[in-house]
């Protein structure tokens, strides 16, 4: 029955996580960076596979090589990260309130996330320059500009703050479209992490599902590090609801 198939995924999802907690537990702190990419890689499609996510890639898609680039997506629910990091493991700058979901917090804080204070235009400065330091060093960096999630119907207006440190590192900015289609074409709302939806709600939600496919368009790089923030960032957004036809 349906109710035992939700249960057993549930029993997996549960299992999976404490694998990822025993993980970052024991090594991660003294793991090599290609080692934790890969480890990230590998948890990130499981955690995807027992939700019955599908990742499906469209574009200039990264490989192992890629460093010092900063990648903008939309954001639409709470599986965006992990379908990214199933691609290409990044160093997330997220919402600080993330910092305070269950059990997964604990993963995404392990895992070197970059947590922002929305509200305070001093902490904006502290995410540049830790942001910044990253990039220089070969580090990859996801980052949504929308400063919230929508239920992939719409694209809000992207915040520059941040690509600033992509310009102080002369990185390159990677915008990523992401969807969620349905069958039939349209948009698959049901797994949005949007409006008054929690946490849980939205897992639930994804977890009911037969089967989820997100696409991620990953389009042309943008390479302008003369270019001021606002007109990078908008160029990633028009780059990004072209692909979105939004």
């Amino acid at each position: 029955t349906n109710f035992l198939i939700l249960i057993y995924r549930i029993f997996r999802i549960f299992t999976h996580v404490l694998v990822g907690i025993a993980i970052v537990a024991s090594i991660w702190s003294f793991a090599k960076r290609k080692t934790k990419m890969k480890l990230t890689k590998w948890w990130s499609k499981k955690l995807l596979k027992h939700f019955g996510v599908q990742v499906v890639t469209y574009g200039q898609v990264p490989d192992e090589h890629l460093a010092n680039t900063m990648c903008l997506a939309n954001h639409v629910s709470w599986l965006d990260i992990y379908a990214l990091n199933s691609i290409t493991p990044l160093q997330f700058i997220a919402k600080s309130d993330i910092n305070n979901w269950p059990i997964l917090g604990y993963l995404v804080r392990k895992s070197g996330t970059i947590f922002i204070n929305r509200n305070s235009r001093k902490d904006t400065s502290r995410i540049v320059d830790t942001t910044t330091e990253n990039l220089v060093v070969g580090g990859n960096v996801g980052f949504f500009p929308e400063g919230t999630t929508t239920d992939g119907t719409v694209l809000q207006p992207f915040k520059s703050s941040i690509v600033q440190a992509a310009i102080n590192a002369k990185s390159a900015i990677r915008p990523v479209a992401i969807r969620y289609p349905l069958p039939n074409g349209g948009i698959n709302t049901a797994v949005a992490y949007a409006g008054d939806t929690t946490m849980g709600e939205a897992m639930m939600n994804a977890l009911k599902q037969k089967k989820t496919i997100v696409e991620l368009h990953f389009l042309a790089p943008i390479h302008s590090p003369t270019a001021n923030r606002q007109k990078l960032t908008q160029t990633a957004y028009e780059a990004i609801a072209n692909a979105l036809n939004l």
